[in-house]
């Protein structure tokens, strides 16, 4: 795949639907389950994501989470940061709510991406340069939360608004979620990394979200150290309350 006249949009969209592709087959195989099936699509699909984007963007600095880090990237101004398989306990599961992460940033910040969703409704892809409007919000917010680990936060808020929580894998998934109009807030602490966030928050940002970290700051990408434990994607009517309610936790 060599396609240096498409835009940075395109360009994230196209990986994202192949790279989902490339991970659908591995599973059809039927050659694999569990932890072996989900390490087996997380490998094929990085591989081809990090050969594409260095053919098609060889300037680039890129993170990967399945590609050991290359401090060469904090020097550039534009880093692609890629997660092939988000939620892979979910992908192993045969359950939608996986996703494959390519996202852009240009001098720290989650500029340009896309979000693919290989399983759901026969696979869909989310970007930012096909914005459309969000669908009208539930009477009650709606909390995305781990299916397994739910944030404390996000727990301790839902309860004070009177929200509801729902769980839901990759996020990725919960993300386009809210723009979907699924749910309202997807509020997270307690460990994630810049790829885990990075396309979802380019999306979600161009779709009029508002998006930081749980304190309110900016998120930052293509940091030394990779941590990004904690964020806040919602909609913007509903962003000072949260914080409020959090910064009083």
């Amino acid at each position: 795949m060599n396609q240096p006249d498409l835009t940075d949009a395109q360009l994230a969209a196209q990986l994202a639907e192949v790279a989902g592709r490339i991970a659908l087959n591995v599973r059809a195989s039927g050659l694999l389950a569990g932890r072996s099936l989900g390490d087996a699509g997380d490998a094929t699909a990085n591989e081809f994501l990090c050969s594409a984007i260095r053919s098609n963007r060889p300037d680039d600095g890129l993170l990967s989470e399945e590609e050991k880090d290359n401090p060469a990237r904090l020097e550039k101004s534009r880093v692609w940061i890629v997660d092939p398989v988000d939620g892979t306990r979910e992908y192993a599961e045969e359950r939608s709510d996986w996703a494959v992460h390519v996202g852009l940033a240009i001098d720290g910040v989650a500029t340009t991406g896309a979000v693919a969703l290989p399983d759901l409704n026969g696979g869909i892809v989310v970007a930012t340069d096909e914005v459309k409007p969000l669908p009208a919000a539930a009477s009650k917010p709606r909390f995305l939360v781990s299916r397994t680990r739910p944030a404390k936060e996000a727990v301790a808020v839902s309860k004070a608004m009177d929200g509801e929580l729902v769980g839901m894998g990759s996020a990725g998934a919960k993300a386009m979620a809210v723009l979907r109009g699924e749910a309202e807030i997807y509020l997270h602490s307690g460990g994630q990394y810049e790829w885990d966030s990075c396309a979802p928050v380019a999306v979600a940002q161009a779709h009029g979200l508002h998006c930081s970290r749980i304190d309110g700051s900016p998120i930052r990408y293509n940091q030394a150290d990779t941590y990004l434990p904690d964020l806040l994607i919602c909609r913007t009517e509903y962003a000072a309350e949260v914080l409020a309610l959090v910064a009083g936790l």
